[in-house]
C-alpha cells in the first residue's frame, strides 16, 4: 500500500506538468480557461524575481492577488501617503502574462498602521479616511483590476452571526453601530464610485465555506444589499481547510444558496493543510487525501455557473503561511511543493477542470 501510495504521487507530479509520455497534459490555466473558471493564487512582489516561481505562476495560473501588497499599512503608510509600487508590480506582471487581477483588500481590521490606529479620530474624521481611502485606490487601478475585496473578515470568530467590533464598526465606526451593516455598505457604495466596472466582493473565512449561523448572516446581508441596490457583486469564500475534513455537500448547498442571489462566488484563499514530519514532508497517503478535497471542492464550483473561481492562498509550500502559524506541525497544504514540483492536489485539480462546464 505503502509503495502504491508513493507511485501514485509521483505520477500526479508528472502528469499535472505535462512530462508523461505522448501529447503533454494541459497546465491548470489551460483547463481552468477550457472550463470557464479563472484559477488564481496569492502572490508577493518579492518572489516575482525569482526564475521558478515567476514561471510556475505564468504557466499555471490565469489570475492572481496581492496577499500584502494592497493593505493599509503596505499602501497607505502614512495620512497623506499612498505607495503602490508593490501592488503595481503585481499588476505589470499581471499585464504582461495575460492574468487577471483581484484586488485585496480594501477594508480590514487587521494590518492597519499605527497613524490609523492610534489617531484617535472622530466618526465623521473616520468616514472622511476611508473614503479617500477606498476611491483612490480604487481609481489608481480602475480597468486594471477587475474584482476587489471590498471589506473582509467582517464577521465575529467568537459570536457567530454578529459582526467583530473593529475601528471601522464602532471603535469609533464611520457609522453608529447600531446600524449594523450600514458601514459596510457606504464601503460597496464608496468602491463603486471609484470603479463602476470592477466586480466588488465582500470575503469571508474562518467555517463560512458551510452553512452554519456565520454564513446565513452573511446571506442574509447579501440577499438584503441586493434588494436595495447596493452594488455588491460576489463572496468570497477563503475555504481554508484542516485536518483533512471538508463538508463538500454543505459547502455546495452554500454556494448554490449564494449564487441563487444572482452574485458571483470566488473561492479565494483555498489551502488544505497536512501534518508534516520534522522536514515538512507530508505521508502519501494524506497527499491523497488531499488531492481528493481540491478535486471535490472544485467539483461544488464547477457545478454552479455562477461560481467563476478557484484561487489558493500562495501556490508553493515554500512560501506557505501554514508552517510558521501552525509552530511547523502542520503544512504541504498547496498544488506546488517547495522545490516547485506538482503534488496530487495539481494533478487531481486539473483533471476536474477539464472534466467541468464547458
Amino acid at each position: 500500500m505503502k509503495w502504491r501510495s508513493i507511485v501514485l504521487v509521483l505520477a500526479a507530479a508528472v502528469f499535472c506538468l505535462g512530462l508523461g509520455a505522448g501529447a503533454p497534459e494541459q497546465s491548470l490555466r489551460e483547463a481552468a480557461q477550457a472550463s470557464g473558471m479563472l484559477i488564481g493564487a496569492a502572490v508577493r512582489p518579492a518572489q516575482l524575481s525569482e526564475a521558478a516561481y515567476a514561471s510556475t505562476l505564468a504557466r499555471e495560473f490565469n489570475m492572481v492577488e496581492p496577499e500584502d501588497a494592497l493593505k493599509w499599512e503596505v499602501v497607505h503608510p502614512e495620512p497623506q501617503t499612498f505607495d503602490f509600487s508593490q501592488a503595481d508590480q503585481i499588476v505589470d506582471f499581471a499585464s504582461r502574462h495575460g492574468m487577471k487581477v483581484r484586488g485585496h483588500t480594501l477594508v480590514w481590521h487587521r494590518q492597519n498602521p499605527k497613524w490609523l490606529t492610534e489617531g484617535k479620530y472622530t466618526s465623521s474624521e473616520l468616514a472622511k479616511i476611508l473614503e479617500k481611502h477606498i476611491k483612490t485606490v480604487a481609481a489608481h487601478y480602475r480597468g486594471k483590476i477587475f474584482a476587489w475585496d471590498v471589506v473582509n473578515e467582517a464577521s465575529d470568530e467568537l459570536h457567530p452571526g454578529q459582526l467583530r467590533s473593529t475601528i471601522w464598526r464602532d471603535q469609533p465606526g464611520i457609522v453608529l453601530a447600531a446600524n449594523g451593516y450600514a458601514y459596510m455598505e457606504r464601503c460597496f457604495r464608496w468602491a463603486h464610485e471609484a470603479d463602476p466596472e470592477a466586480l466588488l466582493f465582500y470575503n469571508e473565512g474562518a467555517e463560512t465555506e458551510v452553512v452554519n449561523a456565520k454564513s446565513d448572516a452573511i446571506y442574509a446581508m447579501v440577499r438584503d444589499f441586493r434588494q436595495r441596490g447596493v452594488p455588491i457583486d460576489g463572496v468570497g469564500l477563503q475555504m481554508h481547510i484542516s485536518n483533512l475534513h471538508a463538508d463538500v455537500a454543505s459547502i455546495s448547498a452554500n454556494i448554490k444558496r449564494f449564487t441563487a442571489l444572482g452574485v458571483q462566488v470566488h473561492i479565494t484563499e483555498m489551502d488544505v493543510s497536512l501534518a508534516v514530519d520534522a522536514n515538512g514532508n507530508a505521508s502519501p497517503e494524506d497527499l491523497q487525501r488531499q488531492a481528493d478535497i481540491y478535486r471535490q471542492i472544485a467539483a461544488a464550483c464547477l457545478a454552479y455557473r455562477g461560481c467563476t473561481a478557484i484561487q489558493t492562498w500562495g501556490f508553493t509550500d515554500k512560501y506557505s503561511w501554514i508552517g510558521s502559524h501552525s509552530k511547523h506541525t502542520q503544512g504541504a497544504a498547496l498544488l506546488f511543493d517547495r522545490n516547485y514540483r506538482a503534488k496530487p492536489a495539481c494533478g487531481a485539480l486539473r483533471n476536474e477542470l477539464e472534466s467541468g462546464r464547458r
